[in-house]
Parts: structure tokens; C-alpha cells; sequence
């Protein structure tokens, strides 16, 4: 096949890109910008565009078909002369259907703790030599690439994400895979500039539980009280299988997970990752992985990329960073790293990046978000909120939705550097959580200081 993506750089599209032509298919794309490491995986392929931009001559009725980026407009002129040729154009979702549709699906959802969960999963199938197609939003340890394609694996363990599928095509990427299997992990709103009101982000979750394929299953967390109502209200003829946070326990900053045979120390903390654990175990048990062989593999896990990552430790001094934006998540990861260092002063620094956290309604949602942490850093950029034609955002705004007396606000780059590299770390946590970069600061210099 020749296939042709339009917006092939970024994370989830190059991945694809890179896995179709790992299948033999022929690759082509385009782009208008390609950062790292996008463009440095797609060169060593040999698939990186020439030049940057887009083409309208590189669609032609030899294309099998286009795979469509949330980057790309409505308006590109690929796009444009795809429609007109009446080439089939796909959106990353679609696409993966149909290499998959002939597969049992295996598909994780919720609002957060889906690419823990997807990754969890896939560490142990891995571990235990189970091959399996998938899709997942972070790169793993021993794996090449963040989405696997074949003809002849029975299972595709897919990452269902709640964000729009193209820009032409508004529907939530999960309700497009229809699973045979399914878990719900936790619903708390977000993407405000798509779903304006919480009930019409609510109503995505119960399209997808009534999505699940006719005598399938739906494992969901019932510690979740919204994840439980969606589940128990859905008419769909599936079965429904609840699971909660597991019984563990902290001894000398190492986590126990309580086990049929007795406490057993894991990598992983926090009662929200014990919570992911416990989904990913009921998935695995439907696949095939018994209770034994699951746990001998989840004790080697040790984290999704960008999900309370340890970039740096010495001595009594440990930096984590972590892809948390979203209110439920900044306020677990934050009471997860206070609960794994209870005697060590924590310093928690948030940058506000999306547009749902640069929505003066929507920034309510922090109220207490980083209560657990000793010292609570706010970081934005006045040029994000402009670049995303957003109302301005002051800090006292920011400072009364969190209800933070001593909460510290910085609104340049600069600043927020010299405070971060100002600090004494001796007997301390230092939590880094967003989806940006944190105004282009160094990890690297972070790290060096760090540890000498």
C-alpha cells in the first residue's frame, strides 16, 4: 500500500508513519515543521520530508490512502486535493480500526492514568513474550516504537484518547475503535475548548462504554464515583467488572504491594499508580496473564516516559518530572511524591499550558491541586495565553483558584529558571509537572547541578 500522511510529524503520526513502514508499506508525508526526536526517527527511516511545507503534487490517484493529522486545517492544500481526487482519507483513528478490526481490541480509556495503564500492559505482555499489536502515548523500555502493526497478532491494545479525531472529522478518537475489551479509569474534565461544559465531556465517556462490541467488557475503576455512574447507567449488553486502589503499604520510601503471597516492593508509587496497577491486572487476566505471572512482571515496571519520571538523585536530593496539567492529576501526582518522601521538603512547580488551564472558569478546578507539596510554584507565559487567543490570565487569578496563600507565581522564563536553579535541593523532592517544556529550562543543567 502508499500511504500518505499530512501532518506526519508529530508524536502520534510519525509513530504510525515509522510502524506502516516497519509493515513494507510505502511511506510518504509533509509537514510545516518537524521537532525531535519526530524528525531524527523519521530521517533514520529514510521517511523525513525534503523540505517543509505543503504540496498539493505529492497526491495522487496512486495513493492508497491519506492519513490525516490534528495538525493539518481543514483548509490544507493536500487535504484540499485529496477531496478532490476522492482519494480515502483516514484520521489517525480510523486508521487504526481498520488495521485492526479483524483483531480483539483492547482499549484503555479515561481522563487520566490511560498511557500508565496502556504502558503497564504492554511491559508485562512483553515480559511474558506475548506478541500483541498496539498503540500507546509514551515510548516504553524495549520498545521501539510507540505503535506495532502486523497481520497475524490476535490482540491491538489501544490508548483511547478523548481528544478530536481530525480537523475534519470532531469525533473523540476512542469511539471509533469499538473494543471487545475495555477500562475506564477516572473521568475528570478537561479539553475545555472542545467540551465547554462538564456534562458534554461526561457524555463522551457513556458514547464510549455504549461503543463496546456486543458481549464485550468494560473493567472500571470504582473509586471513581463519575467513572461508576457512566459505567452502571450504560443499557449496553456487556459485562461490567469493577476494581479499586489495592492494599499497600510504605516501608523506608519503598512501596509494598500487598499479594496472595505477601508484600511485594514495586517501582512505582502513589496510590494513584497502585490504582492503574490494579486495572492493568484484571486487563492482563483477560489476556491471558494469570494473577502469578503478572505480578513477577509489574515489579520490574518502572514508569511511562514522562509519568513521575526520576531524571536525577543523589543523596538526599531526587527530581522527577511528570506530563500532569490537568487539576485531578497535578493534585495525585503531587500527594504521590509527598507520600513517597514524607520526611523530605517538596517542591511542586506547575506549568500552565493548555488552554483548558488558561480558562478563568475552568482554573477553579485547581483549588487545592498542590496542597501535598511544602512549596507550590505556578509557571506560565503571558505570550502561550496569546499565542492560543485567550482572554488574558493574571496571577492573582491563578492565585485565587488555587486558595494557596504562599503560592509563587512566575510569568518568565527567566525568572522561573533562576528560582529553580536557585533552590537548595538537600532533603528535598522537586516535582516538575507539565505538557510544555517549562519555558525552555535546561533538565539537563537541572540534573548536572543536581547530583555533583
Amino acid at each position: 500500500m502508499q500511504v500518505h500522511f499530512i501532518a506526519i510529524g508529530g508524536s502520534a503520526m510519525h509513530n504510525l508513519a515509522l510502524a506502516l513502514h516497519h509493515k513494507g508499506y510505502a511511506i510518504t508525508g509533509s509537514d510545516d515543521v518537524i521537532f525531535e526526536p519526530s524528525a531524527g526517527r523519521l530521517a533514520d527511516k529514510g521517511l523525513l520530508p525534503p523540505e517543509f511545507g505543503w504540496f498539493p503534487d505529492k497526491i495522487h490517484q496512486g495513493l492508497d490512502a491519506i492519513i490525516l493529522g490534528m495538525h493539518a486545517k481543514a483548509d490544507n492544500p493536500e487535504l484540499l486535493r485529496a477531496q478532490e481526487l476522492g482519494i480515502t482519507i483516514y484520521s489517525y483513528p480510523e486508521f487504526l480500526y481498520e488495521q485492526s478490526k479483524d483483531k480483539t481490541r483492547v482499549v484503555i480509556g479515561g481522563s487520566h492514568g490511560k498511557t500508565t495503564i496502556t504502558s503497564m500492559i504492554l511491559h508485562v505482555l512483553n515480559y511474558h513474550h506475548r506478541e500483541v499489536d498496539y498503540m500507546v502515548g509514551a515510548q516504553l523500555e524495549g520498545f521501539d516504537r510507540m505503535v506495532h502493526l502486523t497481520e497475524e497478532n490476535d490482540f491491538m491494545v489501544l490508548e483511547g484518547d478523548e481528544y478530536l479525531s481530525s480537523p475534519i472529522d470532531r469525533r473523540p478518537k476512542f469511539h471509533l475503535y469499538r473494543p471487545n475489551i475495555a477500562l475506564l479509569s477516572g473521568i475528570a474534565w478537561d479539553h475545555i475548548n472542545v467540551f465547554p461544559t462538564y456534562d458534554t465531556y461526561v457524555e463522551q465517556f457513556r458514547i464510549f462504554v455504549d461503543s463496546i462490541v456486543k458481549g464485550g467488557s468494560i473493567t472500571y475503576n470504582e473509586d471513581d464515583e463519575e467513572v461508576q455512574k457512566v459505567v452502571e447507567a450504560s443499557e449496553n449488553t456487556i459485562r461490567k467488572l469493577p476494581y479499586r486502589t489495592p492494599e499497600y503499604t510504605l516501608q523506608n520510601g519503598q512501596t509494598l504491594l500487598e499479594t496472595p503471597e505477601g508484600p511485594m516492593p514495586i517501582e512505582v508509587f502513589g496510590k494513584h499508580n497502585l490504582n492503574n496497577l490494579a486495572g492493568a491486572k484484571w486487563i492482563c487476566q483477560h489476556m491471558g496473564i494469570d494473577e502469578d505471572d503478572f505480578y513477577e512482571a509489574i515489579a520490574t515496571f518502572k514508569g511511562a516516559s514522562k509519568r513521575l519520571e526520576k531524571i536525577a538523585e543523589s543523596g538526599s536530593t531526587v527530581i522527577y518530572k511528570d506530563f500532569a496539567h490537568s487539576p485531578s492529576k497535578v493534585a495525585a501526582t503531587t500527594q504521590a511524591v509527598r507520600e513517597q518522601y514524607p520526611d523530605r521538603k517538596v517542591i511542586a512547580c506547575l506549568e500552565l499550558h493548555t488552554y483548558s488551564s488558561f480558562n478563568a472558569d475552568f482554573l477553579k478546578e485547581y483549588k487545592g491541586a498542590l496542597n501535598g507539596a511544602d512549596e507550590a510554584i505556578v509557571f506560565y507565559l503571558p505570550e502561550s495565553v496569546q499565542i492560543k487567543k485567550l482572554a488574558p490570565v493574571s496571577p492573582q487569578q491563578i492565585s485565587d483558584a488555587f486558595e494557596r496563600d504562599d503560592l509563587q507565581i512566575f510569568t518568565a522564563a527567566v525568572a522561573f529558571r533562576d528560582f529553580v536553579f536557585g533552590q537548595d535541593l538537600d532533603n528535598t523532592a522537586l516535582l516538575l509537572m507539565s505538557s510544555g517544556n517549562y519555558g525552555g529550562l535546561d533538565l539537563e543543567e537541572l540534573k548536572t547541578r543536581a547530583t555533583r
